[in-house]
Formats: C-alpha cells, structure tokens, sequence
C-alpha cells in the first residue's frame, strides 16, 4: 500500500498523478474502516482527501503553515504527518478527533469552535512581515460553513487591507456544515458553483486574440482591463474582489492536478488569495451520501458496509428536548426556535419539520443568534436558541448586554453541558453555569431527568422578562429519580429518618449528577453519617430555602457537572454568607483546566468526580468536625 509508505508530507513528492490518486483511494478506505470502528467526523474527512494531498505537496509544513477549520476535517492531515494508528481515535491516550499540538509540529492550532482560523491565519502572515520570513507561507482551509461565521468577516476585512501580505484562503464548499449551508453567503457561493468561471473564458479568448494580427493584443488588454465587469456578468465573485482579495475558482476539490495548480499560483502571489473548491461531503462512501441529513458528519460505532449503527441507542436528551418542543409548538403559536447550523444534532429538527415557518438557521453565528433573540422576544414571540453549551461562550455578550440587559424572555437550551469526552478541551460543557452566574436576572435550571427536563423547559418557556437558562448531559438520559418531598423551591431526593434531629450532611446535588449522590448518600449512611440530598433544579438564583436548611447540618456539600470556579457551589457558599449561615461547605465539580479527550467515565475518575472518591472526602471532612468540636470552635473547610 502506498499509504503506509508516507512518514511525512515530502513523501508526496515523489508520486506521479497515477499513484495520488491510488493514494486518495486508500485513504479513503482506510478512513472508512477506522472511524468506523471507533466512530468520529467521518463524512468532512472523506471530502478533503484530495484537497489535504495537494495541500501538502504545495506547502512545506511544518515551516509553512497548513490550518484547519474547524480542526474535525483534519483527520488525513493526521494520517499524511505519519499518524497512522487510528485504533484509540478520540479515546484516551489515543489519536485526538481534532489538530493536537501534543501530537505533531504539523498541528499548529486547535481549534475546534468554528470561523477562527482567518484570525489565526492573519497573525502568522503579519507575524512573517515583521520578522522578513518571505519564504515562509500560511494557508488555511475553511469551510464554507464556517464562513457563515461573523469572526472569519472580521478577520477577512483585515485580510483583505494588507494587499501585499501573502496568505492563502482554501474556501472548502462542499454546501454543508452540519446540514447544508445556508444563507447569503451560501446563495453567493451556490452561484459561483454554477457559472462558468471568467478565468477559463478570458483564456480562450486570449488564445483567439492574440492570433488576431493587428488589433488582437491592444484588444485583449482592454479587454482584461475590464475584467471586473466580465466577472460579474460570467461569475458573480466581486463580493471577494471588492475586499480586495484575488480569487480563484471554483476548482474541482477531487482534481488533485487541478488543485495543485491552483495552489501553486495562489501560493506564488503577494497578497491575499482566496481558492475556491468544490467538494463532496462523504466522497467515496455511499452510505453517508445517501444520508441527507449530514452526510454522516460525525458518527458512532458503524457497520462500514452498511453505515448502520452496531449498537441500538436509548433515549437521548436530545430526543426528550426535541420531543417537548415539538409539543409546546403545538401548545403556544409564539415559540420560535433558533439554532447555529446544528438543527439536527440539538434537536430542533422535529420541530423545523412540524412548524418550518417558526425555525431560524443562523448559520455559525451564536452572537448574532442570542442578539436576533432578543430582538424576537421584543417583538412578542418567545424564542428557544438550542446550542452546544461550550458554544454558549461564544455569545455571552450578546446573553448579558443585549437579553438580560433588556429583560428579554429568551429561553437557551444547552445541550452537552458538563464533561463530554471524546471530543477533548474545546468541547467539554465546563464553563456555563460559572459565567452565567454573573448575569443579572437570568434563571439557570439543570434537570435530573427526563421528566424535570420536559417540566424546566415548560418552567423556562413561562418567563417572560428574563433570560432563562435549561442546561442538560451528553447521551443517553438516565432514570427518572423521584422527589421525597420539595423544600421551597427545591426537590428533596433523600432525607434522614425522623429521629435525626441535625444531619450530618446536606449533599446539594446538580442536574444529572443525581443517582450519584443518591449513591454518595448510601457510602456516607454506612460510615454512620445521615445526609439530606436536594436537588436545587433552578441553580441560578439560589434557592431561598437554601440557608436556612444549611443551616440545620452540619456540613454542606455541593455536586456539579461545571467548573468549580464560580460555580454552583460558589454560588451557594455566598448564599450562605450572605444569610449569616456559618456552616463548613465543600464544593465538588470540574477542576480549571483543559481535559485531554477520553470516555466521560475515564475522565470523571481521574478528577475525582465519582461516588466513592466525594463520599472519602466527606468522610474524612465530617470526621475531622467531629475531632474539632471536641476542642475548638468549627471552622469553614474550603
């Protein structure tokens, strides 16, 4: 096999046209049986086959650099920079789904949030300028989902006014990010795919000129002076031009001849240059281009001949919010949903189908979704923006400034909060319930279950002059857990019999970390200690029931699926400061920093963030209080 020959990107010099394209073959294949076995972004991969082969036979990485966006297409930049093991993709101590830093020199950024690349690609040229590195290059690849983004138009406006910068734009149009772009832009870039481009028609009509004695070449330089109106009249790409950026296309993004020539060229020129290629999301393989939803963009464990799931999966979260949507749809004519070109994978796709007239595609353009929100509850709908929760980052001004500034009745529903895994630092959901906190008037609600999710959301699509906030996992949802009883606002899930005048322990849990404190509170019964669990539901703001029952324990425990940097149990320590409440108060959660990608149980453990390891530390906790106040006055124990 000819892949297992290449080490490295000058490996690809030595191949005839014949011999790439076996390579993109087996590339293809190889992809195929890998990703099927491990799952992972499979249908973006097999559409830049061609493209990444080019890439490298153009540019010299690691001195020039070759960027990605977003990083899940760089899967055969992987395998052409001698990573060949795909055995333990995504899984821990294996292959990253996305550029890893930790892996390659060729992986220079990873970026795994959408429409960064451009500022990325801008820094490094302007970085060349400064130091005179005239023979080092920067391409970056973006696709054209990601140009929908209003953070790769910032960067392209710097771009474009720095004419003699070299850098080199590859605009990957395969139509799709998710599902199919949509759009302005899109309608722009559907134009340019369907009109013959001005290039090939200016080159034959050279040809024919300058075989015109006489008046063939003054004739065909007025004629390539004008060529900005031939382009808009044969190819509608001015938009591009207009900023200032040369362009070149659209090229076959599966003609590696093609593309390398165009690269060259781009790469030969001393200014911004943007290449426009066409691809195929899911090339090669039939079972994801049959799949119109996303053309397998990322899948699970698959049978590679068929595409079809090994495992049968249970209910999702998703599922229960896509389903609940669907019926408060039904219910109430204001409900609108927004969604960040992910209509599909947070679930509001049910609902597109049932009422297409009240469902907004954005593109990826999280601030301009959260401020278009805001704009729609004022004008007297009530807007549900579905999103990834570590895509809510993205849009916290808009959330602050322009929905809770304004009171606007806005529902966000963040899906994969907490720890997610396999997908590594960028997409785990760790940061939201810790910058909401600092929002005024917003509601932040984590359900337990599937019930407490379909009753939050209702909970949440009530509130009119406010932000609201539900919040929920990764994956399968688990059984429903029962209330006992509700202590204000919150549902007790465990109480100590009647004879225990002062539990030892209240065990705040958070959202769908509830079986496992119901389970921390039966290792901590049979150490003798008595625990009281609730669960807040609303965690945003806390519960005003919350103090004084504190104040009936003896320690206070919280449990959350975030960061424990001004989290919940942060916001509860200052509840209770703030009610004079001097109870010792342990906060469990996610530590600060980026978690590299494994199995959401593989990294629960190694953060401590599991049953036996919190009821040890409560333990221990509740056995040094009980030595102390033998002797001395309790203290609060951080």
């Amino acid at each position: 096999m000819l892949l297992t020959r290449i080490k490295g990107p000058r490996d690809l010099d030595g191949l005839g046209q014949e011999e790439l394209n076996q390579l993109a073959a087996e590339i293809r294949s190889f992809l195929v049986d890998a990703v099927s076995k491990t799952g992972g972004h499979l249908g973006p991969n097999l559409g830049v086959v061609e493209l990444t082969i080019a890439l490298h036979r153009v540019f010299e990485s690691p001195k020039d650099k070759v960027l990605f966006d977003t990083g899940h297409q760089a899967y055969v930049h992987k395998l052409l920079t001698g990573r060949q093991d795909f055995s333990d993709l995504r899984s821990k101590g294996g292959l990253s789904g996305y550029p890893s830093r930790a892996e390659s020199e060729h992986d220079v950024i990873e970026n795994s949030h959408a429409s960064t690349v451009l500022g990325w690609a801008d820094g490094f040229a302007k970085a060349n300028e400064v130091l005179g590195r005239e023979d080092h290059h920067v391409a970056a690849v973006i696709g054209d989902g990601a140009l929908t983004g209003g953070m790769a138009w910032e960067a392209l406006n710097n771009i474009a006014a720095a004419k003699d910068r070299p850098l080199v734009i590859v605009v990957n149009d395969n139509e799709r990010s998710y599902g199919p772009t949509i759009g302005g832009l899109a309608n722009h870039l559907a134009t340019l795919r369907t009109t013959d481009g001005y290039e090939r028609f200016l080159a034959r009509g050279k040809d024919l000129l300058e075989r015109t004695p006489v008046v063939g070449k003054p004739l065909y330089e007025t004629l390539h002076g004008a060529k900005k109106g031939l382009k808009d009249f044969i190819a509608p790409q001015g938009m591009f031009e207009d900023l200032g950026l040369k362009y070149i296309g659209p090229i076959d993004g599966h003609d590696i001849e093609a593309l390398e020539s165009a690269l060259t060229r781009a790469k030969r020129f001393s200014g911004p240059v943007i290449v426009h290629c066409l691809t195929q999301k899911g090339r090669g393989y039939t079972p994801a281009l049959e799949h119109e939803a996303d053309r397998f963009h990322a899948v699970g464990v698959i049978h590679p001949d068929t595409g079809l799931p090994v495992k049968t999966a249970a209910a999702s979260w998703t599922s229960v919010f896509a389903d609940e949507m669907v019926e408060l749809g039904h219910e109430r004519e204001d409900i609108v949903g927004i969604t960040a070109a992910m209509l599909h994978p947070v679930g509001l796709h049910k609902f597109a189908e049932a009422f297409p007239n009240r469902i907004y595609d954005v593109g990826i353009a999280e601030q301009h979704g959260a401020t278009s929100a805001a704009g729609l509850a004022s004008g007297g709908v009530h807007p549900v923006f579905a999103v990834y929760a570590t895509f809510l980052n993205r849009a916290f001004d808009q959330v602050l400034m322009d929905v809770a500034l304004h009171k606007c009745g806005v529902t966000f529903v963040l899906d994969r909060a907490g720890v997610t895994g396999d997908d590594g630092a960028s997409h785990n959901g760790m940061w939201d319930m810790s910058i909401l906190q600092v929002v005024p008037g917003l509601r932040l609600a984590a359900p337990r279950d599937a019930e407490q999710l379909r009753a939050q959301l209702r909970e949440a699509v009530a509130v009119k002059d406010a932000p609201t906030v539900v919040r929920y996992s990764k994956g399968v949802v688990g059984p429903a857990v029962p209330a006992v009883g509700r202590i204000g606002g919150m549902d007790v899930l465990r109480a100590p019999g009647a004879e225990v005048t002062r539990p030892d322990v209240l065990l705040v849990s958070v959202g769908a970390l509830a079986p496992m404190c119901l389970e921390i509170a039966d290792l901590l019964d049979k150490q003798g200690i008595s625990t009281t669990v609730v669960d807040p539901r609303w965690v945003k703001p806390v519960d005003e029931a919350m103090a004084p029952l504190a104040e009936r324990h003896r320690v206070v425990v919280t449990v959350e699926d975030n960061g424990r940097t001004g989290g919940v149990g942060a916001a509860v320590a200052q509840a209770l400061r703030d009610a004079g409440v001097d109870v010792p108060l342990r906060d469990f959660g996610i530590p600060q920093r980026f978690l590299d990608h494994a199995l959401r149980k593989e990294i629960m453990a190694e953060i401590g963030l599991t049953a036996p390891d919190i009821a040890r530390q409560v333990t221990g906790l509740v056995a040094k209080l009980d030595g102390r106040f033998e002797n001395e006055p309790a203290a609060t124990v951080d």
